[in-house]
Formats: C-alpha cells, sequence, structure tokens
C-alpha cells in the first residue's frame, strides 16, 4: 500500500462497544473507524473469503454483530472475535490497512451485493 518499503502498522487499536465501531490509528498517521459489521463481512477467512477466487461467501445478517475480543497474533495481526461466534480471520496489519484505504469501496460493493440479492439491512450506516 505504500510506495517506500516502510511497513504500517497499528499505533493504537480502540474498541467503541456502544457504536460497535473499531478506531485504528496507523504509524503513518492515517486513522479510521471500521464498524464490527465492516469488519465481520470482510473477514479474511476461508468462511468468508472461500478457498480460492470466486468462491467468496456473501455474508448476511451482520448489522447487529459487536466484537468481543481483539486477540494479539504475534506482531503482526490481531485475531477478532465477534458475537456471532466467528473467530477464524486473522486481520493483519495490512490487511486492516487496506481495509480502511479502500472502506468506501468496499462498502458501496457490499450494499450492492445485498441488494441483488434481495437482501435488506436493518440499519442504514456502514
Amino acid at each position: 500500500m505504500t510506495i517506500s518499503n516502510a511497513k504500517i502498522y497499528p499505533l493504537e487499536i480502540k474498541l467503541h462497544q456502544a457504536s460497535k465501531l473499531l478506531e485504528i490509528k496507523f504509524s503513518n498517521l492515517t486513522e479510521c473507524m471500521l464498524s464490527c459489521e465492516f469488519l465481520r463481512v470482510h473477514s479474511p477467512s476461508a468462511e468468508v473469503k472461500g478457498h480460492g477466487p470466486g468462491q467468496e461467501i456473501l455474508q448476511t445478517h451482520k448489522e447487529n454483530v459487536s466484537i468481543e475480543s481483539i486477540e494479539p497474533v504475534g506482531q503482526y495481526a490481531v485475531k477478532l472475535v465477534f458475537s456471532d461466534g466467528h473467530n477464524t480471520g486473522i486481520y493483519t496489519w495490512d490487511y486492516l490497512y487496506e481495509l480502511a484505504a479502500t472502506y468506501e469501496v468496499l462498502w458501496e460493493e457490499y450494499i450492492k451485493k445485498l441488494s441483488n440479492a434481495g437482501i435488506q439491512r436493518t440499519k442504514t450506516d456502514g
């Protein structure tokens, strides 16, 4: 994601339980707020991504999911444990930064996929 070889990593990760937002401050001074729903539906796990291109599984009815815990994985990632029991996604620093950098595009794609599948969300924000 960067022009130089410098690694971007989170300086701070803070969970806001009431608003169900994960606040991340990166080493390049990028800051973002990602919803629990967004993180859940973009989990890097095989349950979401499948086992190859074209095998992605649309995640539905995740509007009210929250993060129950954030577990460090070495010095390169975190495992997010969600209230719906999902806990197999390992979110590397690079992947979290990619999600933050492409949030708007990814969110619109997700909403469009839900619409195309005839599924309505119960919330209107992401």
